[in-house]
């Protein structure tokens, strides 16, 4: 098997994904940009490959029709540049990398979270500015904030950047609760509550949703309008699942303390997106949540696993297993 391999990929766990078959690697960041559907053909045929692992580049049923492949890994907790219902179609399983960003999402929240409760940002623009020519206690009562202990934290999505949150927040401590069906608790001092639940009783309402057609909107003008007023609505996940024009008028009217967003409808953002980065009350960080050297190293581990599972163990029923339909196909 020859493998094509886009995705960043440190030495030693090529060496590892070697064992599977040869590869062939030409990662994308030095071409600048994520590889288009044409220039993708060109290296896979160049290759001669039958099995790709990428990370950004479009795996378009242009791709999937003029190569034939064994599988495609997408180190990406949601495969959205893979036309997946083609590639199942075509009997080509998918393997993704959730959790890969976890642990780089739940510590830029905690961090963006301490940010924005102790004014930390405004404070220290305030002093490089050199504004503090007053008395000493001048920016001890302007900039004072609040603690995360305490709080109650509620979750929309428990999967595993939601877990990895809640693991770090207990030790603050605070309480936990989430809206997950899917999901049962992990652990006793967790609260499974009701969506409604989730933004009426939480001082801090984080969003870890996935996008498809359910979740498109979900997070509408009621559930928000439901919010303390000194609530803070966090999303790191996808600007999409929630409406923007509800979010816009919360901030707006003042409705709740604010929001600390890393994802926006646009990206680049549009006008209506800058709209809602300008607001005072918004912390707004540029899609970075899960941008870590280290998520390299975890999707790595994560994709080498799985092929593990699927060529040596032959493993059909793992969660990083995208299109499990596909065996329909496979009839294996």
């Amino acid at each position: 098997m020859n493998i094509l391999l886009t995705a960043p990929y440190n030495e030693e766990a090529r060496e590892v994904l070697s064992k599977f078959g040869n590869v062939v690697y030409k990662p994308w960041k030095p071409h600048g940009r994520a590889y288009h559907a044409n220039e993708l053909i060109q290296l896979l045929k160049e290759a001669n490959a039958d099995a790709l692992i990428t990370e950004h580049d479009h795996v378009t049923k242009e791709v999937l029709s003029n190569v034939p492949l064994q599988f495609v890994g997408v180190c990406r907790g949601t495969p959205s540049n893979v036309d997946v219902k083609y590639a199942t179609k075509k009997g080509i399983p998918v393997f993704n990398t959730p959790a890969r960003n976890a642990q780089a999402v739940a510590e830029m929240f905690i961090g963006n979270l301490i940010t924005f409760m102790r004014n930390t940002f405004y404070g220290h623009k305030w002093l490089k500015e050199k504004k503090w020519d007053a008395d000493a206690h001048t920016a001890y009562l302007q900039f004072k904030g609040n603690e995360i202990a305490g709080k109650t934290v509620g979750m929309v999505g428990f999967g595993a950047v939601g877990q990895c949150i809640a693991g770090i927040l207990r030790h603050f401590p605070c309480d936990i609760q989430f809206y997950d069906p899917f999901i049962e608790s992990p652990d006793p001092d967790y609260k499974k509550v009701t969506l409604e639940e989730v933004f009426s009783t939480s001082e801090i309402v984080s969003i870890h949703l996935p996008v498809n057609e359910h979740t498109k909107g979900m997070i509408n003008k009621e559930l928000m309008n439901r919010m303390k007023k000194d609530a803070i609505f966090i999303n790191t996940a996808r600007a999409v699942v929630v409406d923007r024009e509800a979010l816009i008028e919360v901030l707006k009217e003042n409705k709740i303390r604010g929001a600390i967003l890393d994802v926006f409808y646009h990206e680049p953002p549009d006008e209506v997106d800058y709209e809602i980065i300008n607001h005072p009350n918004v912390l707004a960080t540029p899609h970075i949540a899960g941008a870590t050297y280290e998520v390299e190293d975890h999707h790595a581990v994560i994709m080498n696993e799985n092929l593990r599972k699927w060529f040596i163990d032959k493993n059909r029923d793992f969660k990083e297993f995208v299109n499990k339909e596909v065996l329909q196909v496979l009839e294996v």
